[in-house]
């Protein structure tokens, strides 16, 4: 591979062909209308990105059940009315030889007030952040053999919709990640205990789905590398779950890490000093993985320069490079840095000073400007963090309550 590595293509373990190593990942839109549908801003949106040259765009959460949004304004594709919906979006967002594939989630535990009272999870652990979520009752056999069902028939419809590939989101603290976690999960049954039986239900769905969609299509995976919490997920779970997730033949294997109680996904440029010499979030791990699995990989988080992304390509590190927040910071990202081998991307900055709702203001940050994007309008740079809260929580307490 040579110095133009960001821009090779690269071709799944299922024959599908991506076409340069940049993918857009998963970023929640908070756009759908409230009957759960697509809207035009969601279109202008996957258009606008699918006319700027990444190779791979990974949808914001879409949910299998109404009944547990991660927010109020999310996807939801429970049947085939959705399937409709939906096509008008995937025609957008697929343009140009542009991968479009639908991120689908379960909140569980983290499915907030706006959302639900009464969620679902593992065990009957509440999530105390912000009085944001209700304490969640701990699922029976049957409801877990329901979520498993949902999965599947979300990636059916999915597929049936016209999306070319699925990423099943076991990451972050949603329920797959709840269920793996031993923090959150501390149940007695064949779901619980040791990592084997905490990630039934992950495998469970993977091989179902790849058994539905066939050998030909693209299946991936968001996993933590780590919860980043004592008693919590940790690297060698997390390397047990990769060989398996590889013996079930997914595609693409994305890692992250962190949950809503330790938001290392949103507030990664708060890492170490020698971590930021490097630029990106979980590489080491990554290395890790590289001697146990030959399973392709993706890292989101800190990527920030041209000639780095394809340093990493280059040394076989990883396979496709991840951005999430430069989209929201250079309208056009990635057109010029496909091409300028000098090119870097920053990160926006403001001053928030209540330390407990940093994370908050950062997402209210970013969900503003993707509302920017979805309407056609001008990125704002200096938006007013303070503001961000308070829109945010204003859009979730309309959209979910009213």
């Amino acid at each position: 591979m040579n110095t133009k590595a960001l821009l090779q293509s690269y071709t799944l373990p299922c024959g599908v062909m991506i076409k340069n190593r940049i993918a857009k990942a998963a970023m929640t839109e908070r756009l759908a209308n409230k009957k759960q549908e697509v809207t035009k801003e969601l279109i202008h949106l996957y258009d606008h990105w699918a006319n700027n040259g990444a190779g791979l765009l990974i949808t914001g959460n879409i949910m299998v059940d109404a009944r547990y949004k991660e927010a109020s304004a999310n996807i939801v594709l429970e049947d085939e009315k959705g399937v409709s919906k939906l096509s008008e979006m995937i025609k957008a967002g697929t343009k140009n030889d542009t991968q479009l594939w639908a991120q689908i989630n379960h909140a569980g535990r983290q499915a907030s007030i706006f959302s639900t009272f009464k969620p679902i999870a593992p065990s009957a652990i509440q999530l105390k952040k912000l009085m944001l979520f209700a304490k969640p009752k701990a699922m029976n056999v049957e409801q877990i053999k329901d979520v498993e069902n949902r999965f599947v028939n979300t990636a059916i419809l999915s597929k049936k919709a016209g999306f070319t590939g699925v990423q099943i989101h076991a990451a972050h603290g949603y329920l797959l990640s709840q269920f793996l976690s031993p923090k959150t999960n501390q149940r007695t049954d064949n779901h619980g205990g040791s990592i084997q039986n905490r990630a039934r239900l992950l495998f469970d769905i993977v091989k179902r789905v790849r058994e539905e969609l066939g050998e030909n299509y693209p299946i991936s995976v968001k996993l933590n590398s780590a919860d980043f919490q004592r008693g919590g997920f940790n690297e060698e779970d997390a390397l047990y779950v990769i060989k398996k997730l590889e013996s079930l033949q997914i595609d693409l294997l994305e890692i992250s890490g962190g949950t809503y109680e330790n938001i290392i996904f949103l507030t990664q440029r708060y890492q170490r000093e020698s971590t930021k010499q490097r630029e990106a979030y979980f590489l080491d791990f990554a290395k890790k993985i590289r001697k146990e699995t030959a399973l392709p990989m993706m890292v989101t988080g800190g990527f920030r320069s041209h000639a780095f992304c394809n340093q990493v390509l280059e040394n076989k590190e990883l396979e496709m490079i991840g951005f999430a927040r430069p989209f929201l910071v250079d309208k056009d990202f990635p057109k010029q840095f496909l091409k300028d081998e000098q090119a870097k991307v920053d990160d926006a900055t403001f001053n928030f000073k209540i330390k407990k709702m940093k994370d908050f203001a950062e997402a209210g940050f970013y969900d503003y400007q993707i509302h920017q994007l979805a309407k056609g309008k001008e990125l704002k740079p200096d938006y007013n963090p303070y503001l961000a809260v308070l829109r945010l929580t204003t859009n979730e307490l309309r959209k979910g309550w009213f």
